[in-house]
């Protein structure tokens, strides 16, 4: 009897560990903190605003944990605290699916008043900018001011006439080094045609030794600047998740944003569009100015 009670003791145990920690799928938003969500009523506001997701890079810097919102039935909203599982994260955090719509399967357990989900298996749904569109900026003066790796201040400005393909990024984002290569090979191809591609890095100055060792090693061959903030990425419609491009016209006017990492081919038709468009407005100008310069006929009196 007393061998049975044990047997029965020890089941009764791990039926609890089990309802403790069980495998499952949720489904919600992945954000930094209860405060950041808790900024507006959700209800009515979908989290993921360039306000949210600058607040929400603050918050990871400091070091706060990553949770997943998990709106019930009744409304009330549950947060589970991401930990690490099979999945691997896309970089060193979450920030860069931070604002997204996710189905996450793994285990779950509660400590005191506190929910955890170990993540196996994530896929994004819904991404920050389908959720919460960025305020269209398409049209808008590109204007940025940052300092190269020689600490001498650099402007957008300075690159009216040419078309600029502006790409934030940091030795630090995986999905950047992803990129490089393909914007080095945009540099070398539209380069004689008036286009210019410059790497608006997170690294700062006191970094710039880290980044000019992965310049060599990347063999990047475009200029980089040092200092780009989520301020300045919010200034071009992109929410502060490395990396972000933008593509800026000859007038000085933002053309085309892309987050996250580019599609070569699409930025290269992009780019393809506006160089015809260059051309065909110097064809007219030329035309116009023969026009002008052309003598008029003299008439001759009958």
């Amino acid at each position: 009897m007393k061998t049975l009670f044990v047997f029965l003791l020890l089941l009764g145990a791990c039926a609890q560990f089990s309802f403790a920690q069980t495998t499952t799928q949720l489904v919600g938003q992945i954000v930094c903190c209860e405060d950041c969500w808790m900024r507006a009523d959700r209800k009515t506001v979908s989290y993921g605003t360039p306000a949210d997701l600058a607040k929400a890079a603050e918050c990871v810097g400091n070091g706060d944990p990553t949770l997943l919102a998990v709106l019930g039935y009744d409304g009330k909203t549950t947060f589970y605290q991401l930990e690490a599982g099979k999945y691997k994260k896309p970089g060193k955090n979450w920030l860069e699916l931070i604002g997204s719509r996710v189905a996450v399967t793994g285990a779950t357990r509660a400590k005191k008043d506190k929910h955890f989900l170990r993540v196996d298996e994530l896929k994004v749904l819904a991404t920050p900018q389908q959720i919460a569109p960025a305020p269209n900026v398409i049209g808008q003066e590109a204007a940025l001011v940052l300092k190269d790796l020689f600490g001498n201040e650099q402007s957008l400005n300075a690159y009216r006439g040419r078309v600029v393909v502006l790409n934030f990024w940091a030795t630090w984002c995986g999905p950047c080094i992803k990129e490089m290569p393909d914007l080095a090979a945009i540099q070398n191809q539209y380069a004689a045609l008036g286009v210019q591609v410059i790497g608006a890095a997170a690294d700062t100055l006191a970094e710039q030794k880290a980044v000019r060792a992965f310049i060599t090693k990347a063999k990047v061959n475009f200029p980089i600047w040092l200092g780009a903030t989520t301020a300045d990425m919010a200034r071009f419609g992109l929410g502060p998740a490395l990396p972000g491009t933008a593509i800026i016209g000859r007038d000085g006017k933002i053309v085309a944003v892309y987050q996250g990492i580019i599609k070569e081919a699409e930025v290269r038709k992009q780019l393809d569009t506006l160089i015809a468009k260059s051309q065909r407005e110097v064809k007219d100008q030329i035309a116009q100015a023969r026009q002008v310069q052309k003598p008029e006929t003299a008439s001759v009196p009958s």
